[in-house]
C-alpha cells in the first residue's frame, strides 16, 4: 500500500474549513471523575476536547499530527492544552499517564493495518491499568456511491474499504469484525452504531466502542471482543 497514513499536507490545508461530527456519548463518561487525565489522540481543532471541558473535565490533553489543526485548536480553545505529534504514533508522555483516551475518526485516516495496530499499541501503553479507550469511526457502507469507490481503489490500496476522495485524501471504512482484531488487547465494555455526517456532508454509518485496558495482564488478550463487537446498540 502506498504510504498515505500521515497525509499531513492534506490536513494542514483542510484545517480551516473542515467540520468534524462524531458525537461524544456522555453516558460512557459517567465512571470518570472530573479530574481524570484524558487524552484526545487526533484531536483536530479541539472540538471533542472542548466538549469534555464543558462537562467539567479539567485534566485534558489533545495531540494531532497536523500543525495547522493544532494552531486552530489553540486559537479556538486557548485554555486547553494541545501538542503537535512529531513522530506519530509515538507521543511524549510516559507509560500509564492517562485514565482515558478518545480516538474519534482517526482510524479512518490511517489506511494501513500495521499503522493502525501501532497506534493502538501506543494508546495501550499510555493508559493506566483499568483505563478506558473510546473509539468512534466509520463502518463499510452499503450504498452504491461508496461501493463504487471501494471497488475502484481496492487493487491500488490493497484493502476493500480504502478509497481516495476527489481532494486526493485517502480514507478507510472498516468491516465490523476489524475492530475485534484491532482491539484484542482490551476488554470490551460497550458498543453502539451511530449515524454521522462525513466531512463532505454525506450521511454514513459509524460505530463507537468503549473498551478497557485490563487491570492485570490477561492470559488471552482480547478474548470475547469479537462476540461483543458483533452486537451493536446495547447502550
Amino acid at each position: 500500500m502506498p504510504d498515505v497514513d500521515g497525509q499531513i499536507p492534506y490536513w494542514d490545508s483542510a484545517a480551516a474549513t473542515k467540520t468534524f461530527t462524531h458525537p461524544l456519548h456522555m453516558p460512557w463518561l459517567d465512571g470518570l471523575g472530573t479530574h481524570a487525565a484524558i487524552l484526545d489522540y487526533g484531536c483536530g481543532y479541539g472540538r471533542t476536547l472542548h466538549a469534555l471541558h464543558q462537562q467539567g473535565f479539567d485534566h485534558l490533553t489533545g495531540v494531532d499530527t497536523s500543525p495547522a489543526m493544532i494552531e486552530r485548536a489553540r486559537h479556538l480553545h486557548p485554555a486547553l492544552r494541545f501538542t503537535v505529534l512529531d513522530t506519530p504514533p509515538h507521543s511524549p508522555y510516559p507509560d500509564a499517564a492517562f485514565d482515558a483516551a478518545v480516538l474519534f475518526a482517526v482510524l479512518t485516516c490511517i489506511p494501513d493495518e500495521g499503522a493502525q495496530h501501532r497506534l493502538i499499541a501506543e494508546l495501550h501503553r499510555l493508559l493506566k491499568p483499568g483505563g478506558t479507550l473510546f473509539v468512534s469511526d466509520f463502518l463499510v457502507q452499503d450504498d452504491a456511491r461508496n461501493r463504487e469507490r471501494y471497488e475502484r481503489d481496492a487493487a491500488r490500496y490493497g484493502t476493500y474499504g480504502v478509497f481516495e476522495t476527489d481532494e486526493g485524501a485517502v480514507f478507510r471504512h472498516h468491516p465490523r469484525s476489524w475492530f475485534a482484531s484491532l482491539l484484542r488487547d482490551f476488554e470490551p465494555v460497550d458498543t453502539r452504531d451511530i449515524t454521522v455526517n462525513t466531512m463532505g456532508g454525506h450521511e454514513s454509518t459509524g460505530i463507537q466502542l468503549l473498551v478497557r485496558k485490563p487491570a492485570q495482564p490477561s492470559p488471552e488478550p482480547g478474548s470475547g471482543l469479537v462476540e461483543e463487537a458483533e452486537r451493536p446498540g446495547r447502550s
